[in-house]
């Protein structure tokens, strides 16, 4: 797990859970159907294609853990951020992943 976690920027689940409990702005980058179809409560939808024009929604944040199906779109979304200076994004993986920890909050 390691390896694919310095690949698409993954983060260790207690991390994840620590700024989970921090009140981490949680954005799911799916598409809008992907998330109509489940998602955890209290994120926002931003899809992938969307970050890039969404650069505005990420300013002023503590903490941001983007997630989505598998982890690679998150992974894409983390890099596209950290190019636009944001230097507090954490892949936290997949959506079901982040809503266990959520649950555990």
């Amino acid at each position: 797990m390691g390896f694919f976690n310095k690949i698409f920027g993954g983060s260790s689940n207690e991390n994840t859970a620590t700024l989970i409990k921090e009140d981490a702005f949680l954005v799911d980058v799916r598409s809008p159907s992907e998330f109509a179809g489940g998602h955890v409560k209290g994120s926002v939808n931003i899809s992938l294609g969307q970050v890039q024009n969404s650069l505005s929604k990420f300013k002023g944040k503590d903490q941001i853990v983007v997630f989505c199906r598998s982890g690679n779109r998150s992974g894409h979304a983390k890099s596209i951020l950290e190019q636009n200076g944001f230097t507090n994004v954490t892949n936290g993986g997949t959506w079901q992943k982040v809503n266990a920890m959520i649950t555990k909050k």
